[in-house]
Formats: C-alpha cells, sequence, structure tokens
C-alpha cells in the first residue's frame, strides 16, 4: 500500500519545505514515484517547483490546486474533484505534485467550525473534514505513487489536524535553536489531544464506503536543519551545538514519551530517532530556487560557478541519510 509521510512542524524558518522538495527528488531519482502535496497556504513548495505561470494554472476554474480539489466541501455544493497532479519540472523519475493555494486558509474556518459536529458522526461534517484525506488517496491512485510527502504549515490548527491526521508517519525538521525546542511541548500535548479526538471521530462514523482518517500517524523522527557546519572538523559549530544537545531530550519528553502510549511511535532497533543533518546551504539556496532544482543538479548555466559548482553536486549527500530510511519505509508491507 502506498505511504504518506507529513512534514509537520509548528515552527516556521527550518527549512521544511527546502528539505522535503530535495528528498522528493532524490526518491524519486532512485525509482520511487512520488507525490508531493503542497498543504501549506504559504505554497513555498509549490513556488519552489512550478513557474508562476503554471501555480496561475492551477488556481484556476479548471486547475488542479488542492483547494480546487476541495473547492465544493469547502463551499458546500458538492463533493471533491479528481484532478490530475502535476509532473515536477527537473525530476529525474516521476515526481509529482498537487499545487498549494493560497485560499486554502479559507478551508481552515469550515474545519474548525465542523470538528464538533464530526466527532458526533455528522455526515457532511464529516465529509469536510476527510475531503483533503479522499483526495490525496485518488491522486495517489491516479499517479501509482510508492510514497506520498505531505508538506504542512506552520501552526497547530484546524487544517493540520486534518490533513496529518490521513498520513501513515510523520517527521519533525528542527532548527537547533530554543524556539525549535520549545514547540515541541506544544506539538506533543496536541498531538495526543488530536488522537483522542480523531479515534471519537472514526468511533461515531459508520460508512465504511467513505473513507476517513485513522488519525493516528506514527512518529518517525526528527532531522535537524539550518545549522553551520565547522570548516575544519565534523558537525555543528560550537554556538549551534548548544542547542543541538537539547534537541534529543525535548523530542524523547515531549514527543516520544507521550505518543508511545498510544503506539504512535516507529521502533528503530537503535534507537535513534535523528533521521537526519542537514547544514546550512546558504548562497546555494537562491540559485536553486530560482532554476526551480534541487542544489545538486544546478550548474553554471543556473549561475553556479566555481567552488560552488563542488558543493552543489556534494549537497546530495547531507540528504543520503532520511533519502535511505523513507525509501525503506515506502516498502513496508
Amino acid at each position: 500500500m502506498t505511504k504518506s509521510i507529513a512534514i509537520f512542524n509548528n515552527k516556521g524558518g527550518v527549512g521544511k519545505t527546502t528539505y522535503m522538495y530535495h528528498v522528493g527528488h532524490l526518491l524519486a531519482a532512485r525509482g520511487l514515484t512520488v507525490l508531493m502535496v503542497d498543504c501549506d497556504s504559504q505554497c513555498n513548495l509549490s513556488a519552489y517547483c512550478l513557474s508562476d505561470t503554471a501555480i496561475r494554472q492551477s488556481w484556476g476554474t479548471e486547475g488542479n490546486s488542492i483547494y480546487r480539489a476541495i473547492e465544493r466541501v469547502a463551499r458546500g455544493i458538492g463533493d471533491i474533484r479528481q484532478r490530475q497532479p502535476s509532473p515536477v519540472p527537473h525530476a529525474q523519475g516521476k515526481l509529482y505534485l498537487v499545487p498549494g493555494d493560497l485560499r486554502l486558509s479559507d478551508f481552515e474556518d469550515t474545519l474548525g467550525d465542523t470538528w464538533s459536529a464530526a466527532r458526533g458522526g455528522n455526515e457532511p461534517a464529516v465529509r469536510a473534514q476527510s475531503a483533503i484525506h479522499r483526495y490525496i488517496q485518488w491522486a495517489s491512485e491516479k499517479v501509482r505513487a510508492d510514497l506520498v510527502l505531505l508538506d504542512l504549515g506552520p501552526n497547530l490548527g484546524a487544517l493540520n489536524r486534518a490533513v496529518l491526521a490521513s498520513a501513515d508517519y510523520f517527521i519533525t525538521p528542527l532548527a537547533p535553536d530554543l524556539f525549535s525546542i520549545q514547540g515541541t511541548e506544544n506539538l506533543g500535548n496536541k498531538l495526543v489531544g488530536w488522537r483522542k479526538e480523531w479515534d471519537q471521530t472514526n468511533t461515531a462514523w459508520k460508512d465504511p464506503t467513505l473513507s476517513i482518517p485513522k488519525g493516528r500517524p506514527s512518529y518517525l523522527g526528527y532531522v535537524v536543519q539550518q545549522h553551520n557546519v565547522r570548516s575544519n572538523a565534523v558537525g555543528m559549530t560550537e554556538g549551534w551545538q548548544i542547542y543541538g544537545n537539547e534537541l534529543e531530550p525535548a523530542i524523547r519528553a515531549n514527543i516520544i514519551e507521550k505518543l508511545t502510549p498510544l503506539k504512535q511511535v516507529q521502533v528503530w532497533h537503535d534507537d535513534d530517532y535523528k533521521l537526519g543533518l542537514i547544514p546550512n546551504l546558504h548562497s546555494l539556496v537562491p540559485y536553486s530556487m530560482d532554476a526551480k532544482k534541487p542544489i545538486f543538479y544546478c550548474n553554471s548555466s543556473d549561475g553556479v560557478r566555481g567552488a560552488h559548482l563542488a558543493k552543489a553536486r556534494d549537497s546530495a549527500d547531507h540528504f543520503a541519510e532520511i533519502v535511505d530510511t523513507l525509501n525503506s519505509v515506502s516498502a513496508w508491507p
């Protein structure tokens, strides 16, 4: 069965979209069919992948943005539309995108207003809460995806509650800073509450012909991003390491220990939940975004020259560990 993995953190500015974009390309290059879904109303992933013209087309009446897919549910005039995802340019393999849409933030009000009724089994409310889930299921089947990557915005609102609930697994990208550490506490508490509420919804809903989210995604682990590295040694600079050393205890106390009783934590044989370490790639990222290519596909024609060429080419190595992990997850029964 197709596995879905949400990339989620309630704190912004941790390089989440850049991370997901590059991981998606590397997984596709390995032969997987990957579907990325931009459920962040800021649309940064869509801006990374597509031209302005393509994004405007996805927002049009016949467009394939995530909002256009669930628009009739949001307006109360029907059910989801079946709109084909977009192929991602420059991918060396089968990589697709469901484009984001600024109007998705309007749907959040609907999700907030209908949540109580959904927990009681009210059908219109359940259809609203499951709309994105049901479209993602259709889209992944349409492109025959091996893996679905869900990009969520940095908040703990009703939209993320609905999208995260549809995922099989989730990963938290983190920066080694005070706010990421503190944010794990808010995140863990909220995840526990959401699980209880989705259990109520699943218990109340009796129609097996309408698929709704299970609401129990398993935690795979975290990725440390955006830190500076030593120029003459391996690992973070001393300043970044101060907070870096606090990440693991915070993750264990605030997420792993709270979700383990709910059986929502993947058990790794080495008990290591750090899935990767992605340094700050500094000026290479703007070149990548402008060319709408992963950093490791950029060359002199994209403005990358001199010593930066080798850094760009070798940047794929930073993602190798997490790509290995997700590649294995895609094959799990």
